[in-house]
């Protein structure tokens, strides 16, 4: 919790004002940040100085991990985070690869899952990855990427967390996560969940041992019209205790987590919080 205030206090104390073109609002940024979360001893990085609903995080990791490219689908295990760049986003609204209303086109999951190929055929980064690491390979290439440039124009948002690398190390999994680009009021609150609980999934379908997650940020942010709220009121609050996730034992591979599992199948020990802070969402 302490690195996330951090962070958000070195945006605000040395940030640099940036204009943004596709929202057009600006940014107090900065340029690199590192943070790390302890999955080994269930230390889940939940916001404490607001209430984050961290269900909505997981539901939005899930459909990635499936592939899913509808906002609908999303919404129906629990995410509504995509309405609002699946059908109110002006330039992928123009955009005449948009196939109808709750289109995302071929954003994050759908490349973690369905990379096209050259000849046609997909590849499927994620279980490539899950089947090397059951058997206890190590490639150093087991990558998932949602980053393909050749393919921006056929969806509605750059992917902003973009890599995720996992690594064996002394009978433990690790990985690092690369994000381009982290609006740290609002996207920080699903980012740290989703690193966290994507190492400690993987780690339990594989049948590992977790250890850490090395966030790697390029881009920080606070956009204009949530600095007052950022500065004067979250970062005024003292955090609480990190809590502990509690992860259905049952969810043994990756069909699993394909097929039946849901936001049902987590659950956060001793979560104290202060209270919600709304803050606005630029499109």
């Amino acid at each position: 919790m302490k690195q996330y205030l951090d962070l958000c206090q070195r945006v605000v104390d040395e940030g640099v004002w940036v204009e943004n073109k596709r929202t057009g609002t600006r940014c107090l940024t900065v340029i690199n940040a590192d943070l790390e979360y302890d999955v080994e001893n269930n230390k889940f990085p939940l916001i404490t100085t607001r209430k984050s609903f961290w269900k909505a995080a997981i539901a939005e990791l899930l459909g990635y991990l499936r592939g899913y490219d509808s906002a609908a689908q999303f919404r129906a295990i629990g995410c509504n985070t995509w309405n609002a760049n699946a059908n109110e986003n002006e330039a992928w609204l123009k955009n005449p690869n948009r196939k109808g209303e709750d289109d995302m086109g071929r954003v994050y999951g759908v490349q973690g899952r369905k990379w096209l190929k050259p000849d046609g055929t997909h590849l499927d980064q994620l279980k490539k990855v899950y089947e090397d690491l059951k058997l206890g390979i190590d490639d150093r290439g087991e990558i998932v990427t949602f980053y393909n440039p050749g393919e921006f124009d056929l969806g509605c948002l750059r992917p902003c967390m973009h890599t995720h690398h996992f690594s064996l190390l002394g009978g433990k999994l690790y990985l690092n996560s690369v994000q381009r680009s982290l609006d740290l009021p609002l996207g920080a609150v699903f980012n740290q969940v989703q690193c966290f609980v994507l190492l400690a999934l993987m780690a339990q379908i594989t049948g590992h041992k977790p250890g850490k997650v090395y966030h790697k940020i390029v881009n920080a942010h606070i956009y204009e019209n949530q600095l007052d709220l950022m500065r004067d009121v979250q970062l005024k609050r003292e955090p609480f205790p990190l809590p502990e996730l509690r992860i259905n034992p049952d969810i043994k591979t990756l069909e699993d987590i394909e097929t039946w599992v849901t936001t049902d199948d987590f659950e956060v020990i001793g979560y104290q919080h202060h209270d919600p802070i709304k803050y606005p969402f630029s499109v």
